[in-house]
Protein backbone atom coordinates (compact mmCIF):
# COMPACT_ATOMS: atom_id res chain seq x y z
CA UNK A 1 0.00 0.00 0.00
CA UNK A 2 0.87 3.60 -0.20
CA UNK A 3 2.92 5.34 2.80
CA UNK A 4 1.51 7.91 4.79
CA UNK A 5 3.14 10.71 6.46
CA UNK A 6 2.45 13.84 8.08
CA UNK A 7 1.68 12.88 11.64
CA UNK A 8 3.77 15.69 12.85
CA UNK A 9 0.22 16.90 14.80
CA UNK A 10 -0.23 13.89 16.70
CA UNK A 11 3.46 13.56 17.96
CA UNK A 12 2.86 17.25 19.20
CA UNK A 13 0.09 16.49 21.37
CA UNK A 14 2.26 13.27 22.79
CA UNK A 15 5.09 15.42 23.59
CA UNK A 16 3.17 17.86 25.01
CA UNK A 17 1.55 15.74 27.04
CA UNK A 18 4.79 14.23 28.36
CA UNK A 19 5.87 17.05 29.28
CA UNK A 20 3.01 17.92 31.32
CA UNK A 21 3.26 14.73 33.22
CA UNK A 22 7.11 14.80 33.82
CA UNK A 23 6.28 18.27 35.21
CA UNK A 24 3.71 16.18 38.29
CA UNK A 25 5.47 15.49 41.39
CA UNK A 26 5.75 11.61 40.44
CA UNK A 27 8.53 9.43 40.23
CA UNK A 28 10.36 9.44 36.67
CA UNK A 29 9.58 5.47 36.10
CA UNK A 30 5.62 6.51 36.65
CA UNK A 31 6.38 9.23 34.36
CA UNK A 32 7.63 7.29 31.77
CA UNK A 33 4.55 4.36 32.12
CA UNK A 34 2.22 7.27 32.21
CA UNK A 35 3.70 8.62 28.71
CA UNK A 36 4.00 5.43 27.23
CA UNK A 37 0.12 5.09 27.82
CA UNK A 38 -0.82 8.67 26.24
CA UNK A 39 1.55 7.94 23.10
CA UNK A 40 -0.66 4.33 22.98
CA UNK A 41 -4.07 6.17 23.10
CA UNK A 42 -2.91 8.34 20.51
CA UNK A 43 -1.73 5.86 18.38
CA UNK A 44 -5.00 3.94 18.68
CA UNK A 45 -7.27 7.01 18.33
CA UNK A 46 -5.31 7.88 15.60
CA UNK A 47 -5.66 4.53 13.48
CA UNK A 48 -9.74 4.45 13.95
CA UNK A 49 -9.75 8.23 12.55
CA UNK A 50 -7.46 6.78 10.06
CA UNK A 51 -9.78 3.34 9.12
CA UNK A 52 -12.86 5.54 9.65
CA UNK A 53 -11.68 7.93 6.94
CA UNK A 54 -10.91 5.65 4.33
CA UNK A 55 -14.55 3.58 4.86
CA UNK A 56 -16.07 7.48 4.79
CA UNK A 57 -13.96 8.04 1.31
CA UNK A 58 -14.24 4.76 -0.27
CA UNK A 59 -18.32 5.21 -0.01
CA UNK A 60 -17.90 8.72 -1.52
CA UNK A 61 -15.73 6.66 -4.33
CA UNK A 62 -18.31 3.86 -4.66
CA UNK A 63 -20.96 6.81 -5.65
CA UNK A 64 -19.18 7.27 -8.05
CA UNK A 65 -19.89 4.63 -10.41
CA UNK A 66 -23.96 6.47 -10.08
CA UNK A 67 -21.82 9.59 -10.95
CA UNK A 68 -20.64 7.71 -14.49
CA UNK A 69 -23.79 6.13 -14.90
CA UNK A 70 -25.64 9.59 -15.00
CA UNK A 71 -22.91 10.89 -17.54
CA UNK A 72 -23.25 8.06 -20.08
CA UNK A 73 -27.29 7.54 -19.94
CA UNK A 74 -27.61 11.54 -20.22
CA UNK A 75 -24.67 11.26 -23.13
CA UNK A 76 -26.01 8.55 -25.30
CA UNK A 77 -29.69 8.03 -26.62
CA UNK A 78 -32.89 6.99 -24.62
CA UNK A 79 -33.04 3.85 -26.14
CA UNK A 80 -29.99 2.31 -24.42
CA UNK A 81 -30.52 3.45 -20.69
CA UNK A 82 -30.90 -0.03 -19.28
CA UNK A 83 -27.96 -1.15 -21.03
CA UNK A 84 -25.81 1.55 -19.59
CA UNK A 85 -27.04 1.06 -16.26
CA UNK A 86 -26.65 -2.48 -16.41
CA UNK A 87 -23.13 -2.19 -17.63
CA UNK A 88 -22.37 0.25 -14.47
CA UNK A 89 -24.35 -1.73 -12.28
CA UNK A 90 -22.18 -4.73 -13.31
CA UNK A 91 -18.79 -2.89 -13.12
CA UNK A 92 -19.44 -2.45 -9.33
CA UNK A 93 -20.50 -6.49 -9.14
CA UNK A 94 -18.25 -7.99 -11.17
CA UNK A 95 -15.33 -6.20 -11.05
CA UNK A 96 -15.39 -5.95 -6.98
CA UNK A 97 -15.74 -9.97 -7.23
CA UNK A 98 -12.93 -10.52 -9.24
CA UNK A 99 -10.79 -7.90 -7.58
CA UNK A 100 -11.90 -9.60 -4.28
CA UNK A 101 -10.86 -13.47 -5.96
CA UNK A 102 -7.34 -12.81 -8.17
CA UNK A 103 -6.53 -8.92 -8.68
CA UNK A 104 -5.93 -7.95 -4.84
CA UNK A 105 -3.56 -10.90 -4.98
CA UNK A 106 -1.48 -9.78 -8.06
CA UNK A 107 -2.13 -5.88 -6.70
CA UNK A 108 -1.27 -6.14 -3.46
CA UNK A 109 0.28 -9.83 -2.65
CA UNK A 110 3.21 -11.20 -1.13
CA UNK A 111 6.01 -11.33 -3.79
CA UNK A 112 9.54 -10.53 -4.85
CA UNK A 113 8.62 -10.32 -8.27
CA UNK A 114 8.60 -6.62 -9.39
CA UNK A 115 6.20 -7.92 -12.94
CA UNK A 116 3.46 -9.58 -10.85
CA UNK A 117 1.94 -9.42 -7.03
CA UNK A 118 1.64 -12.47 -4.91
CA UNK A 119 -0.53 -15.57 -6.23
CA UNK A 120 -1.19 -16.61 -2.53
CA UNK A 121 -3.71 -14.66 -1.40
CA UNK A 122 -6.79 -15.39 -3.82
CA UNK A 123 -10.16 -15.03 -1.96
CA UNK A 124 -8.55 -12.37 0.31
CA UNK A 125 -7.30 -15.12 2.10
CA UNK A 126 -7.03 -12.76 5.50
CA UNK A 127 -10.77 -12.64 5.35
CA UNK A 128 -10.32 -16.26 7.06
CA UNK A 129 -9.37 -14.67 10.64
CA UNK A 130 -11.01 -11.83 12.24
CA UNK A 131 -7.91 -11.22 14.06
CA UNK A 132 -5.98 -10.36 11.16
CA UNK A 133 -8.91 -8.93 8.92
CA UNK A 134 -9.70 -5.98 11.41
CA UNK A 135 -5.52 -5.85 12.62
CA UNK A 136 -5.10 -1.96 13.27
CA UNK A 137 -1.68 -2.29 14.72
CA UNK A 138 0.26 -0.99 11.03
CA UNK A 139 -2.35 1.97 10.96
CA UNK A 140 -5.05 0.53 8.36
CA UNK A 141 -6.85 -2.65 8.34
CA UNK A 142 -6.91 -5.27 5.24
CA UNK A 143 -10.48 -4.95 5.47
CA UNK A 144 -10.04 -1.11 4.96
CA UNK A 145 -7.25 -1.09 2.78
CA UNK A 146 -8.93 -3.45 0.54
CA UNK A 147 -12.30 -1.51 0.17
CA UNK A 148 -10.71 1.69 -0.60
CA UNK A 149 -8.76 -0.07 -2.97
CA UNK A 150 -11.36 -2.17 -4.91
CA UNK A 151 -13.84 0.97 -5.64
CA UNK A 152 -10.73 2.13 -7.53
CA UNK A 153 -10.92 -1.11 -9.71
CA UNK A 154 -14.82 -0.33 -10.57
CA UNK A 155 -13.56 3.18 -11.59
CA UNK A 156 -10.90 1.98 -13.67
CA UNK A 157 -12.94 -0.40 -15.93
CA UNK A 158 -16.40 1.75 -15.79
CA UNK A 159 -14.44 4.04 -18.03
CA UNK A 160 -14.70 2.08 -20.85
CA UNK A 161 -17.99 1.89 -20.55
CA UNK A 162 -19.06 5.01 -22.22
CA UNK A 163 -16.85 4.52 -24.87
CA UNK A 164 -18.16 1.59 -25.95
CA UNK A 165 -21.96 2.32 -25.45
CA UNK A 166 -24.69 1.95 -27.39
CA UNK A 167 -22.90 -0.92 -29.66
CA UNK A 168 -21.48 -3.26 -27.40
CA UNK A 169 -22.84 -6.64 -26.41
CA UNK A 170 -23.93 -6.88 -22.69
CA UNK A 171 -22.05 -10.80 -22.23
CA UNK A 172 -18.71 -9.14 -24.18
CA UNK A 173 -18.20 -6.39 -21.86
CA UNK A 174 -19.22 -8.41 -18.95
CA UNK A 175 -15.88 -10.66 -19.49
CA UNK A 176 -13.78 -7.79 -20.08
CA UNK A 177 -15.09 -6.36 -17.24
CA UNK A 178 -13.54 -9.27 -15.33
CA UNK A 179 -10.36 -9.60 -17.32
CA UNK A 180 -9.40 -5.79 -16.24
CA UNK A 181 -10.16 -5.71 -12.97
CA UNK A 182 -8.75 -9.44 -12.05
CA UNK A 183 -5.98 -8.79 -14.30
CA UNK A 184 -5.16 -5.70 -16.12
CA UNK A 185 -5.65 -3.28 -13.77
CA UNK A 186 -4.14 -5.20 -10.77
CA UNK A 187 -0.66 -5.60 -12.75
CA UNK A 188 -0.58 -1.53 -13.12
CA UNK A 189 -1.02 -1.28 -9.40
CA UNK A 190 1.55 -3.85 -8.64
CA UNK A 191 3.85 -2.06 -10.36
CA UNK A 192 3.24 1.43 -9.05
CA UNK A 193 1.52 1.34 -5.42
CA UNK A 194 1.74 -2.06 -4.76
CA UNK A 195 6.27 -1.65 -4.83
CA UNK A 196 6.68 -3.16 -7.98
CA UNK A 197 8.27 -2.56 -11.95
CA UNK A 198 7.83 1.41 -12.16
CA UNK A 199 8.29 1.96 -8.56
CA UNK A 200 11.49 0.34 -8.89
CA UNK A 201 13.01 2.66 -11.88
CA UNK A 202 14.79 5.97 -10.91
CA UNK A 203 16.09 8.52 -13.26
CA UNK A 204 18.69 10.75 -11.27
CA UNK A 205 17.22 10.70 -7.72
CA UNK A 206 13.52 10.70 -8.98
CA UNK A 207 11.18 7.71 -9.03
CA UNK A 208 7.20 8.08 -10.18
CA UNK A 209 4.92 10.11 -8.63
CA UNK A 210 0.79 9.33 -8.81
CA UNK A 211 -0.95 10.19 -5.78
CA UNK A 212 -4.30 9.10 -6.55
CA UNK A 213 -4.10 7.36 -9.90
CA UNK A 214 -4.35 10.06 -12.93
CA UNK A 215 -2.52 7.07 -14.58
CA UNK A 216 -2.68 4.40 -12.71
CA UNK A 217 -6.62 4.52 -12.87
CA UNK A 218 -7.89 6.78 -15.56
CA UNK A 219 -5.02 6.38 -17.86
CA UNK A 220 -5.36 2.97 -17.62
CA UNK A 221 -9.01 2.92 -18.24
CA UNK A 222 -8.64 5.24 -21.00
CA UNK A 223 -6.35 3.27 -23.27
CA UNK A 224 -8.72 0.34 -22.97
CA UNK A 225 -11.36 2.67 -23.59
CA UNK A 226 -9.58 3.48 -26.90
CA UNK A 227 -8.84 -0.57 -27.99
CA UNK A 228 -12.29 -1.09 -27.20
CA UNK A 229 -13.86 1.66 -29.18
CA UNK A 230 -11.28 0.97 -32.61
CA UNK A 231 -12.23 -2.74 -32.13
CA UNK A 232 -15.68 -2.17 -32.34
CA UNK A 233 -15.85 0.73 -34.85
CA UNK A 234 -18.15 3.74 -35.12
CA UNK A 235 -21.94 3.66 -34.16
CA UNK A 236 -24.09 3.85 -37.35
CA UNK A 237 -24.32 7.23 -38.98
CA UNK A 238 -21.56 8.41 -36.88
CA UNK A 239 -19.91 9.23 -40.17
CA UNK A 240 -21.31 10.89 -43.58
CA UNK A 241 -20.20 9.41 -46.50
CA UNK A 242 -16.90 11.92 -46.85
CA UNK A 243 -16.19 10.63 -43.53
CA UNK A 244 -17.23 13.72 -41.80
CA UNK A 245 -18.43 13.22 -38.32
CA UNK A 246 -22.30 13.66 -37.53
CA UNK A 247 -23.85 14.63 -33.89
CA UNK A 248 -25.50 12.04 -32.20
CA UNK A 249 -27.10 14.09 -29.09
CA UNK A 250 -27.34 12.94 -26.28
CA UNK A 251 -31.10 12.17 -24.89
CA UNK A 252 -30.97 13.85 -21.72
CA UNK A 253 -28.43 16.70 -20.54
CA UNK A 254 -29.53 17.20 -17.00
CA UNK A 255 -28.73 13.02 -16.20
CA UNK A 256 -25.47 14.55 -17.65
CA UNK A 257 -24.94 17.11 -15.64
CA UNK A 258 -26.12 15.71 -12.40
CA UNK A 259 -23.45 12.84 -13.01
CA UNK A 260 -20.95 15.89 -13.09
CA UNK A 261 -21.47 16.85 -10.24
CA UNK A 262 -21.73 13.77 -8.37
CA UNK A 263 -18.42 12.96 -10.08
CA UNK A 264 -16.68 15.52 -8.71
CA UNK A 265 -18.30 15.14 -4.87
CA UNK A 266 -16.65 11.71 -4.92
CA UNK A 267 -13.47 12.72 -5.79
CA UNK A 268 -13.18 14.51 -3.03
CA UNK A 269 -12.68 10.94 -1.45
CA UNK A 270 -10.57 9.75 -4.82
CA UNK A 271 -8.24 12.41 -4.03
CA UNK A 272 -8.08 13.11 -0.64
CA UNK A 273 -8.48 9.70 0.92
CA UNK A 274 -5.82 8.57 -0.99
CA UNK A 275 -3.85 10.61 1.57
CA UNK A 276 -4.86 7.21 3.78
CA UNK A 277 -5.01 9.30 6.98
CA UNK A 278 -6.75 11.23 9.00
CA UNK A 279 -4.52 14.27 9.04
CA UNK A 280 -3.77 17.80 8.13
CA UNK A 281 -3.63 17.37 4.15
CA UNK A 282 -6.75 16.14 3.41
CA UNK A 283 -8.12 20.03 3.22
CA UNK A 284 -5.33 20.63 0.87
CA UNK A 285 -5.85 18.03 -1.21
CA UNK A 286 -9.87 18.52 -1.08
CA UNK A 287 -9.12 22.45 -2.25
CA UNK A 288 -6.92 21.32 -5.22
CA UNK A 289 -9.19 18.98 -5.92
CA UNK A 290 -12.02 21.84 -6.22
CA UNK A 291 -10.20 24.37 -7.87
CA UNK A 292 -8.89 22.11 -10.52
CA UNK A 293 -12.35 20.99 -11.46
CA UNK A 294 -13.63 24.78 -11.74
CA UNK A 295 -10.66 25.85 -13.81
CA UNK A 296 -11.34 23.26 -16.22
CA UNK A 297 -14.96 24.26 -16.52
CA UNK A 298 -13.86 27.55 -17.51
CA UNK A 299 -10.97 26.24 -20.20
CA UNK A 300 -13.17 23.91 -21.81
CA UNK A 301 -16.06 26.55 -22.21
CA UNK A 302 -14.22 29.16 -23.30
CA UNK A 303 -12.52 27.04 -26.12
CA UNK A 304 -15.89 25.55 -27.53
CA UNK A 305 -17.34 28.90 -27.01
CA UNK A 306 -14.58 30.37 -29.04
CA UNK A 307 -14.69 27.62 -31.98
CA UNK A 308 -18.33 27.35 -32.17
CA UNK A 309 -20.08 30.13 -30.51
CA UNK A 310 -22.47 27.60 -28.47
CA UNK A 311 -21.94 27.34 -24.85
CA UNK A 312 -22.14 23.59 -24.85
CA UNK A 313 -23.31 22.14 -21.57
CA UNK A 314 -22.09 18.76 -22.61
CA UNK A 315 -18.43 19.93 -23.01
CA UNK A 316 -18.45 22.47 -20.21
CA UNK A 317 -19.12 18.48 -18.25
CA UNK A 318 -16.63 17.15 -19.65
CA UNK A 319 -14.15 20.26 -18.90
CA UNK A 320 -14.90 19.55 -14.88
CA UNK A 321 -13.60 16.15 -15.25
CA UNK A 322 -11.06 16.76 -17.14
CA UNK A 323 -9.41 18.98 -14.45
CA UNK A 324 -9.79 16.48 -12.07
CA UNK A 325 -8.38 13.95 -14.18
CA UNK A 326 -5.69 15.96 -14.40
CA UNK A 327 -5.20 16.89 -10.80
CA UNK A 328 -5.32 13.39 -9.64
CA UNK A 329 -2.20 12.25 -9.65
CA UNK A 330 -0.37 15.97 -9.07
CA UNK A 331 -3.02 16.84 -6.47
CA UNK A 332 -0.16 16.39 -3.25
CA UNK A 333 2.66 17.82 -5.21
CA UNK A 334 1.11 21.10 -5.94
CA UNK A 335 0.44 24.61 -5.29
CA UNK A 336 -3.49 26.07 -5.47
CA UNK A 337 -2.46 27.98 -7.91
CA UNK A 338 -0.97 25.44 -10.13
CA UNK A 339 -4.11 23.22 -9.35
CA UNK A 340 -6.17 26.20 -11.04
CA UNK A 341 -3.07 26.46 -13.71
CA UNK A 342 -3.69 22.15 -14.03
CA UNK A 343 -7.18 21.88 -14.71
CA UNK A 344 -7.72 24.63 -16.77
CA UNK A 345 -5.67 23.49 -19.47
CA UNK A 346 -6.79 19.35 -18.76
CA UNK A 347 -10.34 21.41 -20.00
CA UNK A 348 -8.70 23.20 -23.03
CA UNK A 349 -7.04 19.88 -23.77
CA UNK A 350 -10.54 17.99 -23.11
CA UNK A 351 -11.69 19.94 -26.05
CA UNK A 352 -9.59 19.51 -28.70
CA UNK A 353 -9.18 15.75 -27.78
CA UNK A 354 -12.65 15.26 -28.37
CA UNK A 355 -12.64 16.70 -31.85
CA UNK A 356 -9.28 14.83 -32.64
CA UNK A 357 -10.78 11.74 -31.90
CA UNK A 358 -13.69 12.21 -34.05
CA UNK A 359 -11.70 13.20 -36.60
CA UNK A 360 -10.00 9.78 -36.58
CA UNK A 361 -13.47 7.93 -36.58
CA UNK A 362 -12.64 6.62 -33.32
CA UNK A 363 -16.60 6.92 -31.79
CA UNK A 364 -16.46 7.95 -27.82
CA UNK A 365 -20.49 9.20 -27.33
CA UNK A 366 -19.29 10.35 -23.72
CA UNK A 367 -15.64 11.41 -24.22
CA UNK A 368 -14.28 8.75 -21.93
CA UNK A 369 -10.85 8.52 -23.86
CA UNK A 370 -10.30 12.75 -24.07
CA UNK A 371 -10.96 12.77 -20.35
CA UNK A 372 -9.39 10.01 -18.92
CA UNK A 373 -7.02 9.25 -21.47
CA UNK A 374 -5.62 11.87 -22.64
CA UNK A 375 -5.76 14.62 -19.62
CA UNK A 376 -4.24 11.32 -17.18
CA UNK A 377 -1.54 11.75 -19.55
CA UNK A 378 -1.35 15.54 -18.96
CA UNK A 379 -1.90 15.10 -15.03
CA UNK A 380 0.75 12.58 -14.84
CA UNK A 381 3.28 14.93 -17.01
CA UNK A 382 2.36 18.15 -14.90
CA UNK A 383 3.74 16.95 -11.58
CA UNK A 384 7.41 17.22 -13.81
CA UNK A 385 6.60 20.87 -14.34
CA UNK A 386 4.60 22.43 -11.65
CA UNK A 387 5.60 19.51 -7.98
CA UNK A 388 7.02 22.00 -5.19
CA UNK A 389 6.02 18.85 -2.53
CA UNK A 390 7.19 15.59 -2.04
CA UNK A 391 3.71 13.41 -2.09
CA UNK A 392 5.76 10.56 -0.02
CA UNK A 393 6.39 9.00 -3.72
CA UNK A 394 9.37 11.07 -4.81
CA UNK A 395 12.18 10.95 -2.25
CA UNK A 396 10.41 8.87 0.21
CA UNK A 397 12.01 11.40 2.67
CA UNK A 398 8.60 13.14 3.97
CA UNK A 399 8.13 17.60 2.76
CA UNK A 400 10.88 18.55 0.60
CA UNK A 401 10.11 21.19 -2.35
CA UNK A 402 11.35 22.18 -6.05
CA UNK A 403 11.06 19.01 -7.90
CA UNK A 404 9.23 20.63 -11.15
CA UNK A 405 11.02 22.24 -13.70
CA UNK A 406 9.22 25.06 -13.56
CA UNK A 407 10.80 25.20 -9.69
CA UNK A 408 14.72 24.73 -11.22
CA UNK A 409 14.30 21.01 -10.35
CA UNK A 410 15.57 19.92 -13.99
CA UNK A 411 13.94 17.20 -15.83
CA UNK A 412 14.31 14.18 -14.29
CA UNK A 413 11.14 13.76 -12.95
CA UNK A 414 9.72 15.00 -16.39
CA UNK A 415 11.55 11.94 -17.53
CA UNK A 416 10.25 9.35 -15.45
CA UNK A 417 6.76 10.52 -15.21
CA UNK A 418 6.85 9.94 -18.92
CA UNK A 419 8.43 6.77 -19.08
CA UNK A 420 5.60 5.41 -16.49
CA UNK A 421 2.91 6.49 -19.24
CA UNK A 422 4.97 5.02 -21.91
CA UNK A 423 4.97 1.81 -19.80
CA UNK A 424 1.35 1.91 -18.56
CA UNK A 425 -0.06 2.35 -22.52
CA UNK A 426 1.81 -0.65 -23.66
CA UNK A 427 0.85 -3.10 -21.14
CA UNK A 428 -2.86 -2.22 -21.12
CA UNK A 429 -3.21 -1.80 -24.68
CA UNK A 430 -1.74 -4.64 -25.66
CA UNK A 431 -3.83 -6.88 -22.71
CA UNK A 432 -6.89 -5.39 -23.65
CA UNK A 433 -6.20 -5.53 -27.29
CA UNK A 434 -6.03 -9.36 -26.84
CA UNK A 435 -8.86 -9.62 -24.72
CA UNK A 436 -11.32 -7.96 -26.81
CA UNK A 437 -10.23 -9.79 -30.09
CA UNK A 438 -10.42 -12.93 -28.41
CA UNK A 439 -14.15 -11.67 -27.31
CA UNK A 440 -14.81 -10.46 -30.38
CA UNK A 441 -13.40 -13.64 -32.78
CA UNK A 442 -15.72 -16.08 -29.85
CA UNK A 443 -19.00 -14.83 -28.55
CA UNK A 444 -18.62 -11.21 -30.54
CA UNK A 445 -18.27 -8.33 -29.10
CA UNK A 446 -21.05 -6.25 -31.36
CA UNK A 447 -24.58 -6.29 -31.43
CA UNK A 448 -26.01 -6.88 -35.12
CA UNK A 449 -27.32 -4.06 -36.95
CA UNK A 450 -30.73 -4.23 -36.09
CA UNK A 451 -30.52 -4.34 -32.25
CA UNK A 452 -28.61 -1.40 -32.66
CA UNK A 453 -31.02 0.67 -34.52
CA UNK A 454 -33.66 -0.51 -32.16
CA UNK A 455 -31.63 0.09 -29.37
CA UNK A 456 -30.06 -2.14 -26.51
CA UNK A 457 -32.39 -2.12 -24.29
CA UNK A 458 -34.45 -4.51 -25.72
CA UNK A 459 -32.24 -6.64 -27.69
CA UNK A 460 -30.05 -7.61 -24.41
CA UNK A 461 -32.04 -7.08 -21.59
CA UNK A 462 -35.56 -7.34 -22.97
CA UNK A 463 -37.81 -4.26 -22.30
CA UNK A 464 -37.13 -0.46 -23.05
CA UNK A 465 -36.08 1.48 -20.30
CA UNK A 466 -38.30 3.92 -20.54
CA UNK A 467 -41.75 3.15 -20.42
CA UNK A 468 -43.58 4.16 -23.96
CA UNK A 469 -46.00 6.61 -22.33
CA UNK A 470 -42.76 8.21 -21.31
CA UNK A 471 -40.89 9.10 -25.17
CA UNK A 472 -44.55 9.68 -26.15
CA UNK A 473 -45.56 6.46 -27.93
CA UNK A 474 -49.06 5.45 -25.85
Amino acid sequence: MRTKYGKRAMFGAAVSAGTLLWALPVGAQEAETTLADVEASNAATQAIMDNLWLVIAGAMVFLMQAGFAFVEAGLTRAKNIANIMAKNLADMAVGATAFFIIGWSIAYGTSDSNWWGGLNDFFFKDSGDPNALFDMSAGLSPATNFFFQVVFAATAVTIASGAMAERTKFSGYLIFSAAMTAVIYPVVVHWTWGGGLIAQINIGDRVYSDFAGSTIVHLTGGVAALVGAAILGPRIGKYGPNGEARAIPGHNIGFAVIGVFILWFGWFGFNAGSELAADGLLSFLAMNTLMAAAAGVIGASIVVYLKTGIADVAMAGNGALAGLVSITAPVGTVEPWAALVIGFIGGVIVVFAVLFFDKIRIDDPVGAIAVHGVCGIWGTLSIGLFAKYDDAFLSGGGLTENYGLFYGGGVEQLAVQALMVLIVITWVGITSFLVFKAIDMTIGLRVDEEEEVTGLDVAEHGSAGYGLETIGLS
